[in-house]
């Protein structure tokens, strides 16, 4: 099937007189016909569902969907895209660990890996998203588990070099996390381009209307981890009975040790009725992209004519320095632009105050257009230096196009301009 019917059809299919809807099973737990049957599955979690915190049927049918959408073997939904971030690493680092990622990554997940993961004894080695391959590698020790990047950044809107970073990453026999939020699978498929791994906010454009948070981990089977690196999936786990993950689940080893074993103690899986209304957003996600895709490019062109705009980023702009990488990864340059008007952060602020149309938002990929000033909101725990390497400017500001009119999104860009 081609993505527009997959985002319809898989995950789920009806049987004679099931519903036509995925189910909400809102339900905490599940029966079992005897003592010896639960038993078995604590034997092996794999089974049958044993509890919601692992896992959930309707939960499971939108992981389906996604892991299809992706090409991958398997998928497992948490309750935010952070905790993707973080299980994505957690599953293959501990403390006297490090991995390399990106600077230019959202700045959450900046102070995710920088602050709260060094507290745990894990080190985070950072990298420019354009440094050559040698540079790259130079970063990796021999305690490096993965390299982690986004496709698009948020919100320099850097496009990734996947082929690069995964054939860095194979040289020295780790894997290649790639979060995929911005581009989603209908834009670019990373595993199609040598990641291994892919996480995403499904918060974001997979939900589309800013209805609940969550996000997912999506496993591409293709990674070895018998190479003598990652003892964790290929000893036994003593705390399932002497499981070994490779040995006995083979290509989804990776996804089904995240599942089992920190999902089981994190327990951060999302609830059957956020899952229903994420599914309800995959549905129209392929139609969804495309227009953000045309609309964003319409404002990206009209503002880079403007003489009160100083720059603009939109990797779909002939004239970006990522439109080469552009055409090489993406269907489309996604539906959010980084632009800095000139005069700075007072300039910045009076503009935003001013649209009528758009609305400021702690939030992104909407079907309603929205802006926000990252520097002062969700990248204001990063110093000044901090900020540069992730390609912030003090006066730039991110404006995240919705499904509106274009003309009418325009219009309010305008009206609010000739107020400064």
């Amino acid at each position: 099937m081609r993505d527009e019917t997959k985002c319809i059809h898989c995950g789920y299919r009806p049987k004679n007189t099931e519903p036509k809807m995925v189910p909400i099973v809102q339900s905490t737990t599940y029966v079992f016909d005897s003592t010896e049957a639960v038993g078995e599955v604590f034997d092996e979690p794999t089974k049958a569902l044993i509890y919601s915190r692992f896992a959930n049927p309707t939960v499971m049918a939108v992981e389906q969907k996604i892991a299809d959408l992706e090409g991958g073997v398997g998928a497992m939904c948490t309750a935010s895209g952070q905790a993707a971030s973080l299980l994505a690493v957690l599953n293959i680092c501990k403390s006297g660990d490090s991995f390399v990622s990106t600077s230019q990554i959202y700045g959450g997940t900046v102070n995710l890996f920088a602050v709260t993961l060094k507290n745990h004894g894990i080190e985070c080695i950072f990298v420019d998203a354009d440094a050559d391959a040698e540079t790259i590698g130079a970063a990796i020790k021999d305690n490096t588990r993965l390299i982690f990047g986004e496709t698009i950044a948020n919100p320099a809107l850097s496009v990734l070099d996947i082929r690069k970073f995964a054939k860095v990453a194979h040289s020295h026999g780790i894997p290649l996390i790639i979060d995929n939020t911005f581009a989603t699978p209908i834009l670019c498929k990373p595993f199609e381009y040598g990641a291994d791994i892919v996480v995403h906010s499904t918060s974001k454009y997979m939900d589309g209307h800013a209805v609940q948070v969550g996000g997912v981990i999506v496993d591409s089977g293709s990674f070895d981890w018998t190479n003598g690196k990652f003892p964790e999936l290929t000893d036994p786990d003593d705390s399932y009975h002497g499981i070994t993950y490779v040995g006995s689940y083979g290509k989804s080893a990776y996804i089904i040790k995240a599942r089992m074993q920190l999902m089981r103690d994190y327990g951060v899986y999302p609830s059957a009725n956020s899952a229903f209304l994420l599914n309800l957003g995959l549905e129209t996600l392929a139609l969804r992209m495309e227009r953000y895709c045309s609309n964003a490019l319409a404002v990206a062109r009209f503002l880079a004519a403007s003489g009160k705009v100083e720059s603009v980023s939109y990797p779909g702009l002939e004239s970006d320095k990522y439109y080469p990488l552009t055409r090489e990864y993406l269907k489309g340059a996604s539906g959010v632009i980084s632009f800095v008007i000139k005069g700075g952060k007072e300039n910045a602020v009076r503009f935003m105050d001013g649209l009528k149309l758009a609305s400021i938002e702690v939030h992104v990929a909407d079907i309603r257009t929205c802006v926000l000033h990252p520097a002062s909101a969700t990248h204001r725990q990063l110093t000044d230096r901090q900020l540069l390497a992730a390609g912030i400017d003090p006066g730039m500001i991110r404006l995240s196009v919705g499904l509106e009119n274009v003309d009418d999104i325009i219009d309010d860009i305008v009206q609010s301009l000739e107020r400064i």
